[in-house]
């Protein structure tokens, strides 16, 4: 399961990653409006935990955002244990649940399995560029027919690529994705991460996928006639 952390509170967001990744749950972190929704537009999440106070916006306008753009990922939201009305604002502009706090990290993780099982399959989840196959649900890839087995971080980044293919995507966005916000972005490891993924994906096949831009990024996709 992957999930997305949109709150602020620092000792919060710490105590909820650190409990999902030690149940094996891919979590990632973002601790202001514009982070959250950069994250969600950028990552296939099964679910998102969103406060409803967040540095640049609300968790409402959020979630009523990420709606309007098509994004169908479920959402728990996180609201005081005396604010009704936000329960009910909440649910109205879109959230599939709510959690009170404080609250037993036991439910928490009970409600997110929930919703990951009642997630609707609308997105796709199995995308095509050339003869490449990637499905993101059974995290499968194949070229020309053939299995490829990529490790985790080598996934992570394909599955960027795919979600945006023809498009140029810098560095510090491709960064946030696969690592998260304290990671250095200029620094060389994303060189060998693409070369890794090169050498699988694109040595011996045609055409080649992956683009180098110097100075702006990567492009994925067949080269443009």
């Amino acid at each position: 399961m992957r999930v997305l952390i949109v709150e602020d509170d620092p000792e919060l967001a710490g105590l909820l990653r650190d409990g999902l990744r030690a149940q094996r749950i891919d979590a990632t972190l973002a601790t202001t409006f514009a982070a959250g929704r950069d994250a969600a537009a950028l990552t296939a999440y099964d679910v998102i935990i969103l406060d409803v106070r967040l540095p640049g916006g609300t968790g409402f306008e959020l979630c009523g955002e990420l709606r309007r753009h098509g994004v169908t990922t479920p959402v728990l939201m996180l609201t005081a244990l005396d604010a009704v009305d936000d329960r009910v604002r909440g649910l109205e502009v879109g959230a599939d649940d709510y959690l009170t706090k404080p609250f037993a990290f036991r439910e928490l993780l009970a409600r997110l399995k929930a919703l990951a099982r009642r997630r609707p399959a609308l997105a796709p989840s199995r995308y095509g560029v050339a003869d490449l196959e990637v499905d993101l649900g059974a995290r499968a890839v194949r070229r020309g027919g053939r299995p490829i087995t990529l490790s985790a971080k080598e996934f992570a980044l394909l599955e960027l690529f795919v979600l945006h293919a023809g498009q140029v995507l810098d560095r510090a966005t491709i960064t946030a994705h696969v690592w998260d916000d304290n990671h250095d972005p200029f620094a060389n490891i994303l060189e060998v991460l693409v070369r890794r993924l090169r050498r699988k994906i694109d040595d011996g096949f045609e055409p080649k996928l992956i683009t180098t831009l110097r100075g702006a990024g990567y492009r994925f996709g067949p080269e443009p006639s």
